[in-house]
């Protein structure tokens, strides 16, 4: 019988996709992989590592499957991913019920260590970040009709309160060819909707081909045929070129949603992140998105309580949500990451304050929303089937201006017509619940 494997990963998409080649590999090398990892003789954590939150995630995983393999459930217990990464010459003396602590530039000896440990071996595996596999076979483990397209590798930004530099290594785009021909893969697979991710998905092609290559990758993946969705996440403001915005107006395959993480406005704490952008480049770059794509879907993410934000910098970022009217809106507390710039900073904000101005800008962000959602009711919209929730006797799925897993959700009736997942059917809104939309489909 051959041996189980199951893997649980956690944190970002980006992460989501290295746990995919793994898995990949771990198949093709004839284990069987679970879907519930707790039924399986190897557990392979995949952590993330990247804020004080996503660690205390990743240890209380970890430690919840240690205590299956105490009780003999699970037979061995593996680490991978960022925080395996970041805490190197830690994580075995930390968390001695690991069986392999693994770095992102070992992902790809993943089948050579679970049968070391299986052999009772324990294993400490480190290889070049830079090692970390880009491109491959993956098993998809997102729904079926959806999945990730991951352009670059790390991040050359080096913003003050960002470990991922650090953990990841330097910006490092995936050749083009191999991009189109893993999405034509996806497609092939029956995927309709494609997110383009990377640290900073803007930056695509300058590190290898010498310029910014995002639009001209962006236009070919929409020549793809069965896709039908495609979106882009993770832009920095400062590389928003004009071709950016002019593939997104007219390709019709292209949803009119970005997603730019600014986090503040203020120029002073701007300039303490190490961030390149002013707060009227910002607002300037804000104003020049919706005028070339009219109805544009705009996401952005904000970081309150940095070192030496003050209250007045704090009213300036409030005032700015207030008036910006962004469509969706994540607001994270400062959290000091050790090897970071800013953890070293003076001026550290108590963290109740922290928690506080980060309540308060989610609280603002809640009553736009609910405006702007109010304002939605009697449209129709196309809305991709996600699954049917029995409780509510309703189906419920998403249109393009949310994407997967962060945004919000269409729930919705069908009398008429029995739906399958990953049908796309238009749906009339009729009414609002919180973030997400009331409809029937028509």
């Amino acid at each position: 019988m051959p041996v189980r494997v199951g893997m649980v990963s956690l944190g970002c998409a980006k992460n989501q996709v290295d746990a995919e080649r793994m898995l990949y590999k771990i198949q093709k090398d004839g284990y069987q992989l679970v879907s519930d990892a707790a039924l399986s003789d190897v557990v392979i954590i995949n952590t993330c590592g990247f804020i004080q939150s996503a660690k205390e995630e990743a240890i209380e995983t970890i430690l919840e499957f240690a205590e299956l393999k105490k009780e003999g459930r699970i037979k061995r217990l593996i680490v991978t991913g960022c925080l395996a990464q970041r805490y190197k010459d830690e994580m075995m003396t930390e968390i001695p019920e690991a069986d392999a602590v693994v770095g992102l530039g070992s992902n790809d000896r993943i089948c050579e260590i679970i049968k070391e440990v299986m052999d009772g071996i324990q294993v400490t595996a480190y290889g070049s970040k830079l090692d970390l596999p880009l491109t491959g076979g993956r098993v998809q483990t997102t729904l079926p009709y959806y999945s990730y397209l991951k352009v670059a590798e790390g991040c050359s930004n080096c913003c003050a309160f960002c470990a991922i530099p650090m953990i990841r290594g330097k910006f490092r785009s995936v050749p083009m060819e191999e991009l189109l021909c893993e999405a034509e893969q996806l497609a092939a697979n029956g995927v309709t909707e494609l997110c383009v991710i990377a640290q900073d998905s803007t930056q695509y092609g300058t590190d290898i081909y010498g310029e910014q290559k995002l639009p001209e990758l962006l236009r070919k993946l929409c020549r793809i045929d069965g896709l039908k969705w495609i979106r882009v996440l993770y832009c920095y403001p400062e590389r928003i070129t004009d071709e950016i915005l002019d593939v997104i107006a007219e390709e019709e395959k292209m949803v009119k949603y970005i997603e730019m993480p600014i986090q503040h406005i203020s120029d002073t704490v701007l300039k303490g992140m190490r961030r390149t952008t002013t707060g009227d480049d910002i607002r300037a770059v804000i104003k020049r998105i919706r005028e070339r794509i009219p109805g544009v879907i705009l996401r952005t993410t904000l970081l309150v309580g940095f070192p030496g934000e003050t209250e007045e910098d704090f009213t300036q970022l409030s005032e700015f949500v207030q008036e910006t009217r962004f469509d969706r809106l994540g607001c994270f507390a400062y959290s000091p990451e050790e090897g970071t710039p800013a953890a070293k900073m003076a001026c550290q904000v108590e963290d109740d304050v922290k928690e506080r101005r980060a309540e308060l800008i989610m609280e603002q962000q809640a009553v736009i929303m609910a405006e702007n959602n109010e304002k939605l009711t009697g449209r129709t919209f196309e809305v991709i089937v996600e699954g049917f929730d029995r409780y509510g006797e309703c189906y419920f799925g998403r249109s393009a201006m949310d994407a997967p897993e962060i945004d919000g959700k269409i729930f919705f009736t069908s009398p008429d017509k029995k739906l399958e997942m990953g049908m796309y059917v238009n749906v009339r809104i009729s009414d609002v619940m919180d973030y997400d939309l009331i409809g029937d489909v028509i």
